[in-house]
């Protein structure tokens, strides 16, 4: 019995050939860790940049829950005016708030300054942010939804 071997060139050139993972093979098939966002949700990466602003500028009043605190701070859970009008919910961060306010049953005086020191980018990520935390699922504010806010006063 006579064994016949292919020189290695051969071996390797045929392994070149067959399809496989390759460099551009890599760019072209999804990748299977990747979770692509529901359809209508926020970006992730626009879910980050709001809670990073609210962790430096919202959660001393608002609380690491959106809880706030009673009769002081309105809390952000699932509250019409953080899943109601978008505008008016901009507006109070662009402008401030100091009226007294009823939200679910219990009455808020503390006044709210206006944030207008964040960026359009920065505000329309944190509203982003607390309407979808805290057990809310609202629609994204837009960064064109700020700045027309912005100019209005």
């Amino acid at each position: 019995m006579i064994r016949r071997f292919l020189p290695a060139a051969f071996l390797l050139a045929g392994a070149l050939a067959l399809p496989g993972p390759g460099p551009a093979d890599a760019q072209t098939r999804p990748n299977p860790k990747a979770r692509p966002a529901a359809a209508g949700a926020p970006a992730p990466a626009l879910l980050a940049q709001g809670k990073q602003v609210y962790t430096q500028y919202c959660l001393s009043c608002h609380q690491a829950d959106g809880g706030g605190v009673q009769n002081m701070n309105p809390p952000l859970i699932k509250t019409t005016y953080v899943l109601g009008d978008k505008a008016r919910l901009t507006n109070i961060l662009v402008h401030g708030f100091a009226e007294k306010v009823e939200i679910n049953g219990e009455t808020y005086n503390n006044v709210m300054p206006a944030h207008d020191f964040l960026t359009d980018a920065q505000m329309a990520a944190v509203l982003t942010y607390v309407r979808n935390s805290f057990g809310n699922k609202a629609s994204a504010i837009s960064v064109a939804e700020v700045k027309t806010i912005r100019a209005s006063k």
